[in-house]
């Protein structure tokens, strides 16, 4: 069965057939799959699904489309993921905080999906960082710094490199077949021996409900489990940004506070998702010991090392602020009323972000890192009239005057206060 085969029997709503699948993953990686081929399978899939075997593999046939990292450091190699939200800048954060704790993490990320940031395009705010450095320097820095995250090598699930291009500009990110099989591709190419997963519910998430995050997350583990990667899901809120930053460089700017101090959601997040990793490594106490990595320093001291091995500034962790791009105009966005955050539109802030050109619309758009929000307010909130609901950091004026407006109407002010559920709203092993 070649592509088109495949494609025309999703059409019809026929389940291909696993030897199928495992040739257009490979079609994909030689380029015997053209882009309109990958983006009409992707469409066929988000439409008509894939049974639970033929998401196995799929998942399976990208990640053997390219290279199978192996690991020998002593200790156990690990990684997290998560599904995408606004304000998620924990990777930036959990990823230094793990390898002071004693277990190595080379994580390989990716870049921003439709309202949602890229922990790549994060990093690129950072001077001289590398995202794609070669295969000899990854491994040092994961073995010096205990910690490297990078983009996928094109011997990384070549396969899903391209659909993962497609997706984004096809309407298809949402599919939970194409989720899982991306997201773990990648994940199980690296050579892990423990995965945690952020999956996100919420109005900045791609799930909107805990039925939908659910099936993700149950997906994601048992796919994984069944490749021999022991993992674990936590199904988090996103109903309000995790940080209270939108955008690249104010993301790193947030993830450093909190490496070097702050306390948050971002904290209490990076805490959650790190404990159960390191009690899969078989380390105990994982929490007090990634809390006592926090406080004292060592996991900011191991960002430094990260980053300053992949070509960033050697005094980055010091003098961060003073290495980050900063935007031309900076408005408070002022309250039309009193009252109480009662619900914040994290999609549609995430959508406002892109449009200053913090993400991207097409493939080939150019992102600025230094556009965003910050300091946007949190739900029970309460705000003044005139007080800011947040700050918008804007290349030009007109674009502010848009992110205003759209701040403005994402942000819905009441006079009861909300009820704000828990952060991790459940766990799925």
């Amino acid at each position: 069965m070649g592509a088109r085969d495949l494609i025309a029997a999703l059409r019809r709503g026929e389940e291909p057939t696993a030897q199928a699948l495992r040739e257009f993953a490979k079609g994909l990686a030689d380029g015997r799959v053209s882009d309109a081929q990958a983006g009409a399978f992707a469409m066929g899939v988000c439409l008509r699904g894939l049974s639970t075997d033929n998401v196995v593999t799929l998942t399976l046939a990208m990640r053997d489309s390219g290279q199978v990292m192996r690991w020998d450091l002593g200790a156990p190699v690990v990684d997290k993921h998560s599904t995408g939200g606004v304000g998620d800048c924990v990777s930036l954060v959990l990823a230094p905080a793990l390898a002071a704790c004693g277990v190595f993490v080379p994580m390989i990320s990716g870049r921003g999906l439709g309202h949602t940031g890229g922990t790549l395009d994060k990093l690129d705010a950072i001077p001289g960082y590398a995202v794609a450095p070669d295969e000899a320097r990854f491994r040092r820095v994961v073995r010096e710094a205990g910690c490297a995250i990078v983009s996928a090598s094109a011997d990384i699930a070549p396969a899903d490199r391209r659909l993962y291009a497609v997706r984004d500009v096809t309407s298809t990110v949402e599919s939970l077949a194409l989720i899982t099989s991306s997201i773990l591709s990648k994940k199980l190419a690296a050579g892990l021996e423990g995965l945690v997963l952020d999956v996100k519910v919420g109005s900045g998430a791609f799930m909107k409900t805990d039925a939908d995050a659910r099936a993700v997350a149950r997906a994601l583990v048992e796919t994984a489990n069944a490749a021999g990667c022991p993992t674990t899901a936590l199904v988090t809120d996103m109903d309000q940004p995790i940080a209270p930053a939108l955008g690249n460089a104010l993301e790193v700017d947030a993830a450093m506070r909190v490496l070097t101090g702050a306390t948050g959601a971002l904290y209490d997040l990076t805490l959650a998702l790190g404990a159960p990793l390191l009690a899969g490594a078989g380390i105990a106490d994982g929490e007090a010991k990634l809390r006592a990595a926090l406080a004292s320093g060592a996991a900011a001291e191991r960002m430094g090392r990260m980053i300053s091995g992949l070509g960033g500034p050697h005094e980055f962790v010091d003098h961060w602020q003073r290495f980050l791009p900063e935007a031309t105009v900076i408005r408070e966005v002022p309250s039309a009323r009193s009252g109480i955050v009662t619900a914040i539109d994290g999609e549609a802030l995430g959508l406002a972000v892109v449009r200053m050109g913090g993400g991207r619309r097409v493939e080939t758009d150019m992102i600025d890192p230094s556009v965003g929000l910050s300091d946007v307010v949190r739900l029970g909130q309460r705000v003044e009239i005139g007080e800011p609901l947040a700050r918008v950091h804007a290349a030009r004026e007109a674009e502010a005057d848009a992110a205003l407006c759209a701040v403005q109407g994402a942000i819905t002010l009441g006079d009861t206060a909300p009820k704000v559920g828990p952060l991790v709203r459940e766990h799925i092993t």
